[in-house]
């Protein structure tokens, strides 16, 4: 570290700081491995022939979308709970 030049320093140390929670990573692990299984759902229905080239390619959309909008729901609420922007005032 003391090659570095010194403006550097507090950048490198604020990133060692800073890390990914697991849960973080936990979630969003579950809401792709989710993703894949509906996916692999509309793939299997396809190939079955219960959906046509043009509903399954609808289906395709439909699950990619769905997926990351309730990923981006969960990560927003798990963000709220994280570092909430009010805290509860006790009196008693």
């Amino acid at each position: 570290d003391h090659l570095l030049p010194s403006f550097i320093l507090p950048i490198i140390d604020y990133r060692k700081k800073m890390a990914i929670p697991a849960a973080l990573i936990t979630g969003t692990i579950a809401y792709f491995i989710f993703g894949i299984i509906m996916l692999a759902v509309v793939f299997s229905m396809r190939s079955t022939g219960k959906l046509s080239p043009d509903d399954a390619a609808i289906g395709n959309v439909v699950v990619i979308i769905a997926t990351v909008s309730m990923w981006l729901f969960w990560f927003c609420a798990w963000l709220h709970q994280w570092h909430p922007l009010i805290s509860p005032i006790y009196e008693g």
